[in-house]
C-alpha cells in the first residue's frame, strides 16, 4: 500500500485485496480480564502509505501458503487469527488448513526475524453463506495449532461489539505487505506498510460507487460491508493486503473496524476500498470460538463514540473530479515541458506529476550509455509553463527497450524539487492499460521530441480518432482479430486536417497525441518517428507503458476512462477481423478493367472545393455515392462547393495541383456478368473497404431509383487465386458503418 496507489484491474473483474482475520472463544455475557487487547508498544508512526515502525501494529500477521506471503490477518486471541474468506476459498472449495502457516511478530518479510515466530493452522472457518467476495460475508477464522507467544511485538487487537458504531470520517489505519501500486509489488526488504484512511458512511460510499467507472461499471454495497478511503483516491489497500486489519483508536484502545476485502483497482478516484465490517459478525465469531479459552476481547465502546453523527441515506456525496488534464483551451498545454541539454536542441516532453517529466529517450541517446547515467546531468534544465526559472534534473530513467523499440522510445526525468501544480503547470492525465479511446474522440497533436514547430494555423492540429478496425487493418494485420475494448491497441490512428492538405508531409516534426474525454486531456499516444507520408499516421499507444511510468514515478496521474458512449448497437464489443489481402488488394478489380482506354461508365470524379478530387460512383441517374471523409472536412457539417464529372474518370488529366484522395470503389461480378458495388474504400487505404450491403435501407430510402441485387442473385465467386472478390468479403466483417458514405444529388449545372 502507499499514499499514491495506482493498481491495474482486469476489466469486469473485482480485484480481491488479502486481509487476515482472527478470533477466539468468548461467552456472550462476559469478557476475559486477562486478555489485554488493542495496546501496541509506544512508537512514532509515519503518516500515509509508508513503512511502519516495529511494534506499532503487533496484531498484524502474515499468512503464508507454501513459502510465500498470500494474505494478511490479525491476531484476536492467542489461538485465533481473523482474515478474509476469499484468501482460502477457490472455486467454492475451502483449501486445506495444513497448507497454511501464520507468521507473528514479523516486520520485514526479508528479515531479520527477531521476535518472530511461526504457527501452523489447525482449522479454517468461513461463514456458510460465503460464495464470492462481492457478495459479502468475506471473513474467516484461523485456529492456530498452538497459542501464539504474546510480547511487545505480538499482541491481540480488540473487536467491536455488534452495537459498536464507528463515527463516519474517523481516521483509521490499514496495514499489510501488499502491492504499493497496481501490479507494482512491495520492494525489498518487504517492510510492513501503513496507510491512514477515512471511514465513509454507507450512503456516501454507495453514491461514489453509483458513478459509472470502467466500462460503465457500478457496484451495489451490501450489509456487512464498510468503506474507507478518499473520493480523490491515491491512498488505499491493494493486492496482497487482503485479510489484513483496518483499525481505529477509541478511548486509548485500538479496535478492528474492518477486514480488507476488495477494491476496483487500487487508489482510483471515487473508488474507495471495501472492507468486511467486523461488528456485525460478533455473534458468528463467538459461536465459532465457543469453549476455547481465552477468546477474543469485545471491550465496551467508549460512550462518546456511540452517539456519533448518523448519515442519512439521502445525503449527497461529493464526487471527486480529475486532478490532471485541465487546459484553458486546446493547444495551450500547461503540462508542456522543454528539456534543455547543453549542445542539443530543446526536447519537448510532458509533465506527468509534480516531480516527473516524460520525454522521448532518443533526445538524449548521445548523452547516455546503456549502463551509465548521463555524466552532465547537473547541467540539464527543464522549462515549464508559468515558471519564472528553469528546473534542475536529479534523475534520468530511460525505458529498458528505448534503444531498439520505437514504441518504447520513452524516458522519465525527475525534477530536483516538486513543482506546485496549482500555481501554473499542470500534469497531463495518463490512461490505464485497459483504457479505450472511443472512435470519434476529439484529439489534438502536441509537440514531442525535437521536431520543429508546424506552420499554419492551430486548427491544423485538430484530430478525430478512427475506430480500431480502421487503424488495425490499415496497417497490414491481415486476417487478425481487432483488439477489443479493454485490450491494448496496436496503434492509434487520428484523422486530422493536415492530412487533407495536398503536398503537405510534416516528416521533420514529431508529435504526441492528446485526446479529450469529458473536458479532461489524456496523453494517448506518441509518434512513431516514421518518415512515411502514409495517412492516417499511426501513434504508439501510451497505455501499454502506464505501469512502467507509475512504477518509476509513484505519483503520475493515471486516470480512468471518462467517456463510454458505445452508440446504439455496441458494435465496439463485437469481435472483428481484418479482411484477407490478395495480389490486387483486399478484393481487387479485374486487371483488364484498368487497361488504358477501358473506362467504367459508372465512375465519377468528385471535385471538392477546388483542391480535392474523390472517386464516386453513379448509383441512379441523379445520384452519386462517395466517401464522406473525402467530401467533408474533419469536424465540419458544412457541404463545400462540389463539381461532379461523369463519363471521363481517368481519361483526362486532372487540373494542376489537384490530387485524387480516394481509391476506387470495390466492384464484383455476378454469374450473369453484371457488376455490383460491394464496398467503398476506407480512409487512408486502397485495399480495405466499407461494405455497402448494410447501408441498403439508408440508400434505398434516399434514392428510390437505386437498384439492389436480389438476395438470390449473389455475386459470382471464381476459383481461389483469381483476381475477383473472395467469398468472405461479402460480409466484410468489421467494416465501418454508414458514417463512411455520403450521397450527392446531381443537377444539370454540374453534370458533364
Amino acid at each position: 500500500m502507499s499514499q499514491h496507489l495506482f493498481l491495474p484491474l482486469v476489466i469486469f473483474a473485482i480485484n480481491p485485496i488479502p486481509r487476515a482475520f482472527q478470533d477466539s472463544a468468548l461467552s456472550p455475557t462476559e469478557e476475559p480480564e486477562d486478555l489485554d487487547c488493542g495496546h501496541p508498544e509506544p512508537s512514532a508512526r509515519i503518516m500515509g502509505g509508508s513503512d511502519a515502525q516495529p511494534g506499532t501494529w503487533p496484531w498484524q500477521v502474515s499468512l503464508h501458503q507454501g513459502r510465500g506471503h498470500i494474505c494478511g490477518g490479525s491476531l484476536i486471541a492467542p489461538s485465533w487469527v481473523l482474515s478474509a474468506a476469499h484468501c482460502f476459498v477457490t472455486n467454492g472449495t475451502l483449501e486445506p488448513a495444513s497448507e497454511w502457516s501464520v507468521l507473528l511478530g514479523v516486520h520485514s518479510q526479508d528479515g531479520p526475524l527477531e521476535g518472530t515466530h511461526v504457527r501452523s493452522v489447525a482449522a479454517i472457518l468461513v461463514p456458510d453463506n460465503y460464495s464470492k467476495v462481492e457478495l459479502g460475508s468475506d471473513l474467516a477464522l484461523l485456529r492456530l495449532a498452538s497459542p501464539a507467544k504474546l510480547g511487545p511485538t505480538v499482541r491481540p487487537i480488540c473487536l467491536p461489539r455488534a452495537s459498536h458504531r464507528f463515527v463516519h470520517g474517523t481516521a483509521c489505519w490499514a496495514t499489510g505487505w501488499g502491492d504499493v501500486q497496481e501490479a507494482d509489488p512491495l520492494p525489498l526488504p518487504w517492510v510492513l506498510q501503513e496507510v491512514e484512511l477515512r471511514l465513509l458512511g454507507e450512503a456516501a460510499c454507495q453514491c461514489l460507487y453509483s458513478q459509472p467507472g470502467p466500462f460503465n461499471l457500478t457496484f451495489q454495497l451490501l450489509p456487512g460491508m464498510l468503506c474507507a478511503g478518499y473520493p480523490e483516491g491515491r491512498r488505499d489497500t491493494c493486492q496482497g493486503d487482503s485479510g489484513g486489519p483496518l483499525v481505529c483508536e477509541e478511548g486509548g484502545r485500538w479496535f478492528q473496524a474492518g477486514i480488507t476485502s476488495f477494491g476496483f483497482g487500487c487508489g482510483r478516484r471515487n473508488r474507495p476500498g471495501v472492507f468486511t465490517a467486523v461488528a456485525p459478525y460478533e455473534t458468528w465469531i463467538r459461536e465459532q470460538v465457543m469453549g476455547l479459552e481465552p477468546g477474543p476481547a469485545f471491550p465496551n465502546q467508549p460512550q462518546e463514540s456511540q452517539t456519533g453523527p448518523w448519515e442519512s441515506r439521502e445525503e449527497n456525496c461529493t464526487i471527486a473530479l480529475p486532478e490532471c488534464g485541465k487546459a484553458r483551451r486546446p493547444g495551450v498545454w500547461p503540462w508542456e515541458a522543454q528539456v534543455i541539454v547543453p549542445g542539443s536542441r530543446p526536447c519537448h516532453g510532458t509533465l506527468v506529476s509534480e516531480s516527473w517529466v516524460l520525454a522521448p529517450a532518443s533526445c538524449f541517446l548521445d548523452s547516455i550509455t546503456s549502463d551509465n547515467p548521463p555524466r552532465d546531468l547537473d547541467s540539464w534544465r527543464v522549462l515549464l509553463p508559468s515558471r519564472p526559472r528553469s528546473e534542475r534534473v536529479s534523475r534520468f530513467v530511460p525505458h529498458q527497450n528505448a534503444t531498439w523499440d520505437d514504441a518504447s522510445d520513452l524516458a522519465l526525468l525527475q525534477l530536483d524539487a516538486p513543482v506546485n501544480l496549482s500555481s501554473g503547470p499542470r500534469a497531463v492525465c495518463l490512461p490505464y492499460p485497459e483504457h479505450y479511446f472511443l472512435p470519434g474522440s476529439r484529439c489534438r497533436l502536441a509537440r514531442w521530441g525535437r521536431g520543429e514547430p508546424a506552420l499554419g494555423p492551430s486548427a491544423q492540429f485538430e484530430a478525430e480518432l478512427l475506430g480500431g478496425w480502421w487503424c488495425h487493418c490499415l496497417y497490414g494485420h491481415k486476417g487478425a482479430s481487432v483488439p477489443l475494448p479493454g485490450q491494448s491497441p496496436h496503434q492509434l490512428c487520428p484523422s486530422y486536417q493536415e492530412e487533407e492538405e495536398p503536398g503537405r508531409c510534416w516528416n521533420d516534426s514529431h508529435w504526441s497525441l492528446m485526446c479529450q474525454e469529458e473536458g479532461t486531456w489524456f496523453l494517448a499516444g506518441i509518434g512513431d518517428f516514421s518518415s512515411t507520408c502514409l495517412r492516417p499516421r499511426a501513434f504508439s499507444p501510451l497505455q501499454t507503458h502506464s505501469p512502467w511510468i507509475s512504477h518509476v514515478t509513484r505519483g503520475a496521474y493515471l486516470e480512468e476512462q471518462l467517456a463510454w458512449d458505445w452508440g446504439p448497437d455496441g458494435e465496439e464489443t463485437e469481435t472483428q477481423t481484418c479482411p484477407p489481402h490478395t495480389e490486387h488488394g483486399a478484393c481487387g478489380l479485374r486487371p483488364e478493367a484498368a487497361q488504358k482506354g477501358m473506362l467504367w461508365p459508372w465512375l465519377a470524379e468528385v471535385h471538392v472545393a477546388g483542391d480535392r478530387v474523390c472517386t464516386g460512383i453513379l448509383v441512379a441517374p441523379g445520384w452519386v455515392l462517395a466517401a464522406t471523409h473525402c467530401v467533408l472536412r474533419l469536424g465540419s457539417t458544412t457541404v463545400p462547393h462540389i463539381e461532379v464529372y461523369l463519363g471521363r474518370a481517368g481519361a483526362s488529366p486532372l487540373p494542376h495541383g489537384r490530387l485524387v484522395t480516394s481509391a476506387p470503389p470495390l466492384l464484383c461480378q455476378t454469374e450473369g456478368g453484371s457488376w455490383v458495388l460491394m464496398g467503398m474504400a476506407v480512409r487512408g487505404s486502397q485495399e480495405l473497404f466499407a461494405a455497402i450491403g448494410p447501408e441498403e435501407a439508408w440508400i434505398s430510402q434516399t434514392v428510390a431509383e437505386a437498384h439492389f441485387l436480389p438476395s438470390s442473385g449473389s455475386p459470382y465467386w471464381p476459383a481461389t487465386g483469381s483476381d475477383l472478390c473472395p467469398p468472405d468479403l461479402a460480409g466484410a466483417s468489421g467494416s465501418p458503418k454508414a458514417a463512411a458514405l455520403i450521397l450527392l444529388l446531381l443537377t444539370p449545372l454540374i453534370q458533364d
